[in-house]
């Protein structure tokens, strides 16, 4: 049985339940991180130095990141259409996977969601929100012309990559920012809520994330 070791409101988490999930792989989820702890101890440093979730094992393998966690479980036990083994059709949406996880995430991450949910609305900047919201315009529109070739990343498959860049799409509209005009993206995140296991795993409140002020 593959473990998963993360609380389910992480992003990170989610990514890797997703996966799972759609490879119909036999797992089991434990609650670490967070309001949960258990990152911190030794046994836990030893899976993963960073102290952050996931974990995931796999027999005697162990490891952590995300992306990689996803590529690793897809390699092992997906087919060609979902981890096409052709290096020049993986490249091209391996490509988009590390967009999102190195650009248009973190974006979303550091100038939205901390303001929005973490922080204290009181100290919210709201010149900086409009400011970011004209970078975010900018990365969205370039998802939204390569999904403008879909339905998926890869185009007519739903593959790993969709995993990578779908989840963060559920905090992307659940936000209250100003998102510019994405058609295809709309329909994009339309497609993957009707997938069971997004609704599962990744339309996960991030309610107890928010900030309380006897914080």
């Amino acid at each position: 049985m593959i473990e998963i070791l993360g609380r389910d409101t992480s992003l990170n988490v989610q990514i890797v339940m997703w996966a799972v999930a759609e490879l119909g792989l036999v797992h089991k989820r434990h609650d670490l991180g967070g309001a949960f702890g258990g990152t911190d101890t030794s046994e836990y440093l030893a899976m993963n130095p960073n102290g952050l979730v996931p974990v995931m094992k796999d027999g005697d393998l162990t490891m952590f990141e995300s992306a990689a966690i996803v590529r690793y479980l897809s390699h092992k036990y997906a087919d060609q259409t979902f981890y096409p083994r052709d290096p020049k059709k993986r490249a091209e949406i391996d490509m988009w996977a590390e967009w999102n996880k190195t650009t248009f995430a973190p974006l979303l991450l550091s100038e939205f969601f901390y303001p929005l949910v973490r922080y204290d609305p009181a100290i919210l900047d709201h010149a900086a929100l409009d400011e970011a919201a004209s970078k975010m315009a900018t990365l969205a529109t370039m998802l939204d012309d390569r999904l403008g070739e879909g339905p998926f990343i890869a185009g007519e498959d739903f593959t790993y990559a969709d995993i990578i860049v779908g989840t963060v799409l559920y905090r992307y509209y659940e936000l209250e920012f100003l998102r510019t005009s994405t058609p295809n993206i709309d329909r994009y995140y339309e497609r993957l809520m009707s997938r069971e296991a997004y609704k599962t795993h990744v339309m996960v409140s991030y309610e107890p994330l928010r900030w309380k002020p006897d914080e």
